[in-house]
């Protein structure tokens, strides 16, 4: 079977993120959320993950109406542009976009007013919460996601790490037919402790079905050239679970 690790006795082996193929999760538009900051920072973004082994990049700028007011239009102009750019330097790789929804008020008024969502891959949409407590009423709008024709895919759900003490929410989610998407860095430790081990116990128990990169900038990027990840956890690695050749 084809792995998604190269095959070392060493106590660590070499992610081959060739066998990935897309990256589905990553923010590498310019200038609309806490990712690349300008075109030429984009640009060096996609070369990296290109340089990496990656064939497909789509990228999911948060839309955080807080902080990041994106429209499927601000998005697509900014893909546009990349786009473009790309292709005038002969980078080689496909760029796609769809978004990041942080289940907030705005996500609420949309599903209200049935606004399309951007999916990542058909029916499937990026969503995420907060990092530091426990969401109120996330289920609610999970289901009215699925209720308007949606597959939602809970990203980095690792890094909820106050979920150490109520796994069983993470099989209710999956019960309900969410998705997983696991964040390469986690595997590494970059997010700390808490973090690999929740990830551990998902990856076991065969949460996951894609993976992404999470990129933000070149300290990331840096990261993913050099992941080294502990034998006891590319072991639990079945690359026949993710889909992200199928994106």
């Amino acid at each position: 079977m084809f792995g998604l690790f190269s095959k070392s006795r060493s106590k660590s082996a070499a992610v081959d993120f060739s066998a990935i193929g897309t990256d589905m999760h990553s923010h590498i538009l310019p200038g609309i959320d806490d990712g690349a900051r300008d075109l030429e920072t984009s640009l060096s973004l996609i070369r990296g993950l290109k340089e990496l082994g990656f064939k497909k990049l789509i990228a999911t700028p948060h839309i955080m109406w807080d902080m990041y007011r994106n429209t499927p239009d601000i998005i697509h102009e900014k893909l546009d542009l990349v786009r473009e750019a790309v292709a005038k330097e002969g980078i080689g790789v496909e760029i796609d976009a769809a978004a990041e929804y942080f289940l907030d008020e705005n996500v609420e008024r949309l599903l209200e007013k049935k606004e399309k969502l951007l999916t990542v891959h058909g029916s499937k949409v990026l969503v995420e919460f907060s990092l530091a407590y426990p969401p109120m009423n996330i289920k609610t709008m999970l289901f009215e996601l699925q209720m308007q024709g949606y597959q939602p895919i809970i990203a980095h759900p690792e890094r909820y790490t106050y979920l150490q003490r109520n796994k069983a929410f993470y099989d209710e989610l999956r019960n309900t037919g969410c998705l997983f998407q696991l964040n390469l860095l986690a595997l590494s430790g970059h997010y700390g402790k808490p973090v690999t081990e929740l990830a551990q116990y998902l990856m076991k128990n065969q949460f996951y079905s894609l993976v992404g990169t999470d990129l933000h900038h070149a300290a990331h990027l840096e990261g993913l050239g050099g992941l080294q990840v502990p034998d006891s956890f590319s072991k639990l690695i079945d690359w026949q679970s993710f889909a992200n050749n199928r994106l």
